[in-house]
This record gives C-alpha cells, structure tokens and sequence, in this order.
C-alpha cells in the first residue's frame, strides 16, 4: 500500500472524505491504525462475530431489541448493500493473523425521498479512538454523493452516547413522534 493511502482523518466537522477505490488506512487518536473499505458479501462470518463480541448494553444500543445471537435474516439485512441506495463501511484490524471486524457504519434509503436511515456500531474495547467519526463521515460522504440529501438515525432516547456523537457531528435531535422511547436525530448533508 502507498504512503498516499495512509493519511490522518484532518476534515473539518463539515467536509467529507473522498472514498477510495477499494480500500484505506486511518489512524486513531491514539495512534493505532484500521484499515477500512466497504462492506463485502466475504465479510458475513465477520460480522456475525462482530454483532456476538458486541456487549449487551452496544447490541441494544444498536438494534434498539436484546437478543444473544444475530438471527440468520438479520445477518442477511446487514449483508444485504447495494453500493448506491444502500452501503456500509466496515474497519478491520489484524488480531493473531485474522482480520477483525472492529466497526461498522452503514446508510440505507427511508421512504422519504433524498432521506436515508443511518447506524454505527464500534466494539467496546475500540470506542472513544475516534473510528466512529471517522466511519460515519465516510457513510454520510457517499450518501451526498449518491443524492441523500438529509440523513437520519433512530435511536433508544437513553442513549446518551449516541446523543453525544450525533451533536458532535451535527445532527438535530427531536422525539420519534411515533414513540416516545425513541429519538430521531438528523442532519441535512447539503449543509453540513
């Protein structure tokens, strides 16, 4: 790999990050670095190791439902990308010569035009480096450049980090009008 791939993630909060062909180093704040690229259909054993090694408390976060095992269907919904209506972008790491799946972001279409639905997810022991951040710029970077025009998430009202991190990012937070449980953050991509 050139020394051009391996850069420091230097955008500002709103610009985002060109994708690269195939794949890219980024390096964390605390110096470690993951190797990122989209998601691909070789990747399903590592997600499914992935969701397992989430603790309950992230798996929650992320599929706002408790379960011990990811169910084939949803393992075929988070397989399930298209590259343009759909993506993810997953950050892998060497650990004993395998790589590992350490985070996942990720963009669907909703059904309101130029809307899409977001997620993130990162493991335990890679939170607070800065991948979350990196991996959501790069989801909402292709989203703008597929016609997204506003991204969204839908989140537990709990969930305080997930609060945190989308305000950082700039997303607006209200009630899920639907229910009360819930919040929606969003973000307009055109103006961030």
């Amino acid at each position: 790999m050139s020394s051009s791939t391996i850069r420091e993630q230097t955008a500002a909060p709103h610009e985002f990050p060109v994708v690269p062909d195939d794949h890219w180093v980024e390096r964390l704040h605390d110096g470690s670095y993951v190797l990122i690229r989209q998601l691909r259909q070789e990747d399903r054993a590592r997600e499914i190791e992935f969701i397992r090694r989430l603790s309950p408390d992230s798996r929650r976060a992320r599929f706002l439902s408790e379960f011990r095992e990811p169910s084939p269907a949803l393992v075929d919904q988070m397989m399930t990308v298209d590259g343009d209506r759909s993506a993810a972008f997953v950050a892998l790491v060497h650990d004993d010569g395998t790589l590992r799946e350490i985070g996942i972001s990720r963009y669907g279409a909703t059904s309101e035009p130029d809307t899409g639905e977001c997620a993130i997810s990162v493991a335990d022991d890679w939170q607070r480096r800065g991948l979350g951040t990196i991996l959501m710029r790069r989801a909402m970077g292709m989203a703008l450049r597929h016609g997204y025009r506003r991204m969204i998430s839908l989140d537990a009202a709990s969930n305080d980090t997930m609060h945190h991190f989308t305000h950082r990012l700039g997303f607006s937070r209200c009630t899920d009008p639907d229910d009360g449980t819930q919040v929606i953050h969003s973000i307009d991509l055109v103006g961030a």
